[in-house]
This record gives structure tokens, C-alpha cells and sequence, in this order.
């Protein structure tokens, strides 16, 4: 009998299958239609780890994750045999051009096993003489992902991680949870919602805002205008993962649909916008910046037209590629609204440039530039720091399953799910994520180094140039139409800069006093 249960169960399915209606194939080819479905629910995962290149996936590749996952882990992250990209065909291949000779003494920095220093080139708040104006003592620091898209033990991982990296951790726009309170210092992003300093009509309330900031380490405020995964768009956190914790720190109702909108409420153009900015940033001493991904460039020549006169301004310029993604959105806004991050950056930094304007305040890249060769680059054309975002994911244990807006993410990063959850341990991703960060720091420190200079916001667009085949390699100056001093430090930022890094302090974000 028991033989006979295969059999049996074959002919159920066999049965179900010729008179159900809803799937033809299956109507059709009773049984054997099954596995058509089977393979097409494998198949991201069959790509992924039999079919697919080392350099053919996306978003990353399994180099690029291959890096990641060995440099979190303090294993050697080299590789050997040389390069098995495809240089001599690939149009657009960055190249970084060191020196034989240099101006700059070498380092002593190790190649791997140790912290490298790498502040911050610019003081955050410097030029408008914030009370609470520091330097970040670190360029590299870890980009917006809420609490409610992330898990709790997710959030303690990254905020516990960049207290042992010395780096920054931005909340994201879901507001300040206690998982964000594990030792890290916090960058508070300000999105359209207001999550967790809103009132019981969803405007903004500066007073619940002040509350919070007293009792958290918050270092910085920053106002988000849109993200590269949805610009223009507004968020949705889906019913199923707004639990009561997550309504409460947001303040929303439970069990709903959290749908923030595609603008602010508290401002409406730029004039009233940058007002808004100068009313955080007196009545909390802090520095205060946007963060945008890039498509009209109206905006921007209108921000920096009435930034000219220095009485108002932000402190910091967060830029997002349109490539960028831990948030879910409908596929065309995904591929295709917003530029990439290389297009959009230049054309708002060449807005500023044209303005003499770039000094005066610090631009953080986001989007994709978690490795070393995109982190180099996006220095290059003139970012002053990088923020990361899925390749902490990556470090702290997500296995681009890309299952982020299923509530279903197998390793516990992207879930409220508490039996998934339980499978991330933050003792120990918090030390891996630090290492990522270590390691990603010592990469930029030793390019910058072979390149001639003493730390990678001194590498400039001629330092740089792409390939197109075998055929020609052009500047980055010239791809990207940046006049002669576009891209560099003024002469008394790199002095400054030069001085840091003979006899800076190492340790946490450096105030000033």
C-alpha cells in the first residue's frame, strides 16, 4: 500500500490539474506543468549560482559580491591570474592612472588586517558656523534604510557596526527606533511622511523633533526630497510589515498601508525649502543637508542661485544615482526614472562649480559605490564622502535574493518575520560589517596613494579616464565637461586635508569646537 502512494498522489494532482481553469499549461499537461513553475521559481537562483558570469548579474556581480562577502569576513579579498573583466571590448571602463613619482610621502597603511584613518575632507556645518558642526571621521558611511523595511536586528547590526568603523548611520525616512540608539552615531533623514516627528495629522512637528534628537545620538539632520529606487514617487511600507512597534516609532495607525507622499508638506519651493533648512538647523545646532536623486536640473540651478549670497544654504548634498534600490517601487520607476549616479552627480556638481560654490559645501555620493573602483571615481568628480546601502546589506548577511518587497528575505535583513529574524545574529554581523567598512577604507587609502596623493578626495577627473575598447581612453574631465579647477579641492581644503592625515586622531567623528 505504501508503494501506491506516489501513484495516488500523482493521479490527485493529475485530477486537480484537468479540472481546474486557471492555468491552462497545467490543464493541458497535468502532472509534468508543474515543473515549468518550479524552474521559473528556481530560476533566479539557478542564474545566480550556476549560470550567470562572475561579472553578468545586477545589481552586483559575483565579484563584486564575492569582494564584500570575503572583506566583511577579514579573509583575503584579493584575486589572482589578473582581470577577467572584458577591457578590451567594454565602452565606458574606468581606468585610475597612477604616478611613478610624488609630492606626497608614502603610507604605512597595511594592505589588510588593520583601521586606516580616512576623515571626512570637509567639517559637516563648517561654513555656516553651526553650534554642532563636526568632521565625520570616516568618508564612508552607511546610506538611508529604514526600521520597518529593515529588521530590528538588521538595524543594531549596521548601527553597532559603524560604532566599532567609526562611521555614520543614517536612519532612513521611517523615523528614530531604539535599534538605531546601539552606539553609532545617526544621521536623521527627514522624509515627506515625517515619521516619528509628525503630529496626529501627519505634519511636521518640530517640537517631537527636539524631544527625540535630546535622546539619541543624532549628529546630523537630513532632508529627503526623493531616493534613487522611487524618485518622485513617496514610500509605501506594505501592511504586513507595519506591526505596533513599527506604528508607534512612526506614528501611524497599525496594520495599514504606510504610504508617505512624493512631496513635502512643510515647504514648497526652494525659497521656503531653504528657510525650512535654516529653522532646523538653528533650533538644533545641527547640520542640515538634502538628499535628492537628480532628474530636471531646474531645482538645482534655482538652489544654488540663492545660495550665492551665503544666507542660507545646506550644510551637505546628498545625491542619489538612479541605479540605487533598497527601497521597493514599481519596476519603471526602478529602471527607469532619474539618472545614474555618474550623470546626475556632474551635472549638479558642475551647477555649483560654475557658481564657486563647491567649498562651501560637502557632497555625499550615493548609489551603488560600495567598491573601491566606484568610490574612487565618484571622489574624483568631487564627492567629498560615499554612503552604502545594499552592500551593508550584503556585509551584514543578504544574499540578493531580491525578495526585499515580499517580507519573505531568507536571511532575516529585509523581513518583519520573526522566525527569519531570529537567523541574524548582530554580535556578530556588526563586527562584519565594520570590516567592510575597514577594508573598503584601506582600498580607497592605497589607491589614493598610488595615484600620488594622500587621500582620495584630492584624486581629481585627470586622474581618471574611461576606455572604450582598445580603440581610445578620455579624461573624466572631458567625458563629464568639467572646466580646469572642477572636481578639486580648493588650496586650502587640501592643506587641510594633508594635515589631517599626517597626525589626525583616529577614533570617532571629530567636533568643533
Amino acid at each position: 500500500m505504501v508503494s501506491l502512494l506516489p501513484v495516488l498522489a500523482a493521479g490527485g494532482v493529475a485530477a486537480h490539474d484537468l479540472l481546474q481553469k486557471k492555468h491552462s499549461l497545467l490543464r493541458n499537461f497535468p502532472v509534468l506543468g508543474h515543473a515549468r513553475y518550479a524552474i521559473e521559481r528556481l530560476g533566479p537562483e539557478l542564474r545566480q549560482y550556476i549560470v550567470a558570469g562572475n561579472d553578468e548579474e545586477r545589481p552586483f556581480s559575483r565579484d563584486q559580491r564575492t569582494w564584500i562577502y570575503a572583506s566583511c569576513k577579514g579573509e583575503n579579498n584579493y584575486v589572482g591570474f589578473g582581470t577577467d573583466n572584458d577591457v578590451e571590448n567594454c565602452e565606458g571602463y574606468p581606468i585610475i592612472k597612477h604616478r611613478t613619482f610624488s609630492a606626497s610621502p608614502p603610507t604605512t597603511a597595511p594592505h589588510g588586517g588593520e583601521d586606516v584613518r580616512l576623515p571626512s575632507p570637509k567639517v559637516l556645518g563648517g561654513p555656516r558656523g553651526r553650534r554642532h558642526a563636526f568632521r565625520p571621521s570616516s568618508v564612508v558611511n552607511v546610506s538611508a534604510m529604514s526600521f520597518g523595511s529593515l529588521s530590528s536586528q538588521a538595524i543594531v547590526s549596521i548601527n553597532k557596526g559603524v560604532a566599532l568603523a567609526g562611521a555614520l548611520h543614517n536612519t532612513g525616512e521611517g523615523g528614530l527606533s531604539p535599534y538605531h540608539c546601539s552606539g553609532g552615531d545617526l544621521i536623521w533623514q527627514i522624509g515627506t511622511g515625517y515619521f516619528g516627528c509628525r503630529d496626529e495629522h501627519g505634519r511636521f512637528d518640530l517640537a517631537r523633533l527636539k524631544a527625540t534628537i535630546e535622546r539619541a545620538p543624532v549628529r546630523a539632520l537630513e532632508i529627503k526630497l526623493s531616493q534613487g529606487a522611487k524618485p518622485g514617487l513617496g514610500g509605501v511600507l506594505p501592511e504586513a510589515k507595519v506591526t505596533e512597534e513599527i506604528a508607534q516609532i512612526r506614528g501611524v495607525p497599525p496594520g495599514q498601508d504606510v504610504i508617505s507622499p512624493s512631496r513635502h508638506s512643510a515647504f514648497h519651493d526652494v525659497d521656503s525649502m531653504l528657510d525650512f533648512v535654516e529653522l532646523l538647523a538653528d533650533e538644533t545646532g545641527l547640520p542640515v543637508g538634502i538628499k535628492s536623486a537628480v532628474g530636471d536640473l531646474g531645482f538645482w540651478e534655482e538652489l544654488a542661485d540663492a545660495m550665492v549670497s551665503g544666507d542660507r544654504a545646506p550644510d551637505f548634498i546628498t545625491i542619489d544615482g538612479g541605479e540605487g534600490g533598497t527601497g521597493a517601487a514599481p519596476l519603471v520607476f526602478s529602471d527607469a526614472v532619474a539618472l545614474p549616479f555618474y550623470v546626475g552627480f556632474t551635472r549638479v556638481y558642475s551647477v555649483f562649480a560654475r557658481r564657486g560654490l563647491t567649498d562651501r559645501v560637502t557632497f555625499i555620493g550615493s548609489g551603488k559605490l560600495g567598491l573601491p573602483r566606484s568610490a574612487t571615481t565618484a571622489f574624483a568628480l568631487g564627492a567629498d564622502m560615499v554612503n552604502v546601502a545594499r552592500e551593508a546589506m550584503l556585509a551584514i548577511g543578504c544574499l540578493q535574493t531580491q525578495k526585499c518587497h515580499t517580507d519573505r528575505c531568507p536571511t532575516g535583513v529585509a523581513t518583519q518575520n520573526r522566525w527569519l529574524t531570529r537567523g541574524l545574529d548582530p554580535s556578530l554581523k556588526s563586527v562584519r560589517l565594520a570590516q567592510y567598512l575597514q577594508a573598503l577604507r584601506r582600498d580607497l587609502l592605497k589607491v589614493s596613494e598610488a595615484v600620488g596623493v594622500q587621500h582620495p578626495a584630492l584624486i581629481d577627473p585627470d586622474d581618471l579616464e574611461l576606455l572604450y575598447g582598445q580603440r581610445v581612453g578620455r579624461p573624466l574631465r572631458e567625458v563629464y565637461g568639467y572646466d580646469a579647477e572642477w572636481g578639486r579641492l580648493g588650496e586650502p581644503l587640501r592643506r587641510e586635508v594633508a594635515a589631517l592625515m599626517s597626525d589626525a586622531p583616529t577614533g570617532g567623528s571629530t567636533p568643533v569646537e
